[in-house]
């Protein structure tokens, strides 16, 4: 696949040019792309989807701290596909699945993110969908030097604490998701699809 990678020299890109091209991806401009792949900041991402979506090339987004929702009549009215995910790494995406159902059981929780201290948005992405995913729960924010990006929901009961959490050591855990993103892209209905679980 023909593939318009923004963010090629951030944290995540730098990683994904190399590993779209090892998986037989071949890196191009937006006008001679089959899809696009955006991993940059808050403030570039609404334009790249746009001119995206505008010239008919379906995407993939794993940037956070905007609002995809606001492109999801544009998607449908130029009929391509645009998936955005809050976390790529598949551990990530089961951390928030097992939290869902341990707040069936266990319903006063709060989540605590972990993130180097460059990432721009706080709260960051998944935790909020994670907040959202259990009942709103209440999230703190740490930005370190040192950190890449980790995400623990504590579960308090009478007696006990149940502990979900997911750890990225390196961007690499990212790769999978992003890949199989690629792969189902074009099987999506036309607009927006949220969430790497929706492909699992």
């Amino acid at each position: 696949m023909k593939v318009t990678l923004n963010g090629r020299s951030g944290k995540v890109g730098s990683v994904l040019a190399p590993a779209l091209e090892g998986a037989g991806h071949e890196l191009v401009e937006l006008g001679q792309a089959d899809a696009m792949v955006d991993f940059t900041v808050p403030e570039a991402v609404e334009g790249n989807v746009r001119a995206a979506l505008e010239a008919g090339v379906p995407a993939v987004v794993g940037t956070t701290g905007w609002d995809p929702g606001a492109f999801d009549a544009l998607a449908r009215e130029r009929g391509v596909q645009l998936f955005y995910a809050p976390n790529f790494a598949i551990g990530a995406v089961l951390m928030m699945r097992l939290a869902g159902e341990a707040a069936r059981f266990l319903p006063r929780a709060e989540v605590v993110e972990l993130h180097a201290e460059t990432k721009k948005d706080a709260p960051s992405g998944t935790a909020k969908a994670t907040a959202e995913r259990i009942g709103g729960a209440e999230i703190h924010s740490v930005r370190l030097p040192g950190l890449v990006a980790h995400q623990e929901v504590l579960f308090g009961g009478e007696g006990q604490l149940l502990t979900i959490r997911h750890d990225a050591f390196s961007r690499e855990a990212y790769v999978p998701g992003v890949l199989l993103a690629l792969e189902r892209l074009h099987t999506l209905p036309a607009g927006l699809t949220v969430g790497l679980e929706q492909l699992l």
